[in-house]
């Protein structure tokens, strides 16, 4: 049992470093509370399975090819980037305790979907860490073993979610409106940051390469 624990804890290692999953949850859960919050997490989760059943399956050297790389690397510099400047647009709209009837969490959950889906660091998280992982694991135990720890990995992934969407909609209840604006202007600038720094890997892949 023990293992299994240190699985999830795996999982929630590898969901807590603060990169631009983070920083979105952050902005959506001080503008718009929990539900949006939770399900831009959920989206990007669902992006992280898709990487673990990839990986599993063994098709990942498709995702290694050049041209994959290049064109994720491109479509996560303009999902960061876009959404970055959304973010610091609205920086001073900090909606209140109602509920804007017209936002819709299915957005959230597509955009958490497809930034986590067009980041290749996430590639090559799951590469590394879930492939050395899931290459120890299969020569240690059998394969409802392996889908136990793997499940074990995703509890984590999902409690960290949940975690951050509490944290970012506490912000908005505890916190003046100023450092509300402060902490979503932060969130924007560290998501262009990130989408500029994707384009530049995608400039190098294209004409250095």
């Amino acid at each position: 049992m023990s293992i299994f624990f240190s699985y999830i804890f795996l999982g929630l290692s590898l969901a807590a470093p603060i990169g631009p999953i983070n920083a979105a949850q952050l902005d959506k859960g001080i503008k718009q509370g929990f539900m949006h919050a939770w399900v831009l997490g959920l989206g990007a989760t669902l992006a992280d399975a898709v990487y673990m059943l990839t990986v599993y399956l063994g098709v990942v050297q498709f995702l290694e090819t050049p041209i994959v790389k290049t064109f994720l690397w491109l479509f996560g510099f303009f999902v960061l980037v876009y959404t970055g400047i959304e973010s610091l647009l609205s920086a001073g709209k900090i909606i209140s305790n109602s509920r804007n009837k017209n936002d819709s969490k299915w957005r959230s959950f597509l955009s958490g979907f497809l930034m986590s889906l067009s980041n290749p660091l996430t590639i090559l998280f799951w590469l590394g860490i879930y492939g050395s992982v899931l290459a120890k694991t299969a020569s240690s135990y059998a394969k409802e073993e392996l889908l136990m720890y793997s499940s074990a990995i995703f509890i984590g992934i999902l409690t960290w979610d949940i975690s951050m969407a509490a944290l970012s909609s506490s912000f908005r209840r505890l916190l003046t409106s100023k450092l509300l604006a402060m902490i979503s202007i932060l969130s924007g600038l560290s998501m262009i940051g990130f989408g500029i720094y994707f384009g530049y890997e995608a400039v190098k892949l294209l004409f250095f390469h």
